[in-house]
């Protein structure tokens, strides 16, 4: 993977970590072919990351994604003048979900059971086998974070972390561990969304 050696080429730091972008790569580049969806979940600063990420695969990143012709045939017959143009220019994504974007249900799973369920309640609703479940944290110790990772290897999801240097408590959930070797939350951050990045390019030049 072309892009992934010039991360590692970029950010020498996390060289140690290729094999381990390499899986998790492959990873959603598999369950994506499969019909399988993404689902994403951080907090604070990695909540935007979860968002940003969500952003890169739910439109085009770097690459043109015309709709396929049968939804675009489908389209026109539709509405005629309304249904081209949606079909010049939507763009296909990849099923992708941030967790953390549902502020009312995430309010009502707060007010009504338990905070730290709020990401473990969706992977219970969204999750199935075969997808994808990234929990980010920068110590790898949100417990919220931590009860999704748990529900999605209950539910047979891959589960892949975006953490910092030790891994914290997430690592014994997770089938893939990205720790950016760095303990300070906002360094480990300037070293997660690259990672991201790459993935996010390496999936849609695989699928597109």
């Amino acid at each position: 993977m072309d892009k992934i050696n010039k991360l590692t080429e970029r950010y020498n730091r996390l060289d140690f970590l290729k094999p381990e972008i390499e899986k998790a790569t492959e990873a959603i580049i598999n369950s994506h072919s499969q019909g399988g969806k993404l689902l994403v979940c951080g907090n604070g600063g990695s909540a935007a990351d979860a968002d940003h990420i969500v952003g890169e695969l739910m439109k085009s990143f770097e690459r043109k994604r015309p709709v396929n012709q049968k939804l675009k045939s489908t389209l026109e017959n539709v509405d005629a003048s309304r249904g081209e143009y949606l079909a010049d220019n939507l763009q296909q994504g990849l099923p992708a979900i941030s967790l953390n974007a549902h502020s009312g249900l995430i309010s009502a799973v707060a007010n009504d059971i338990d905070a730290d369920i709020v990401y473990a309640q969706q992977v219970t609703g969204y999750g199935n086998s075969g997808d994808i479940l990234i929990g980010i944290s920068t110590s790898g110790n949100s417990q919220n974070v931590i009860d999704a990772l748990i529900v999605a290897k209950a539910k047979g999801l891959i589960t892949i972390g975006l953490s910092g240097k030790t891994g914290g408590k997430m690592k014994a959930y997770c089938d893939f561990l990205i720790n950016a070797p760095e303990t300070r939350t906002a360094y480990v951050q300037e070293l997660h969304l690259p990672v991201y990045h790459t993935i996010c390019m390496v999936v849609e030049d695989a699928l597109f």
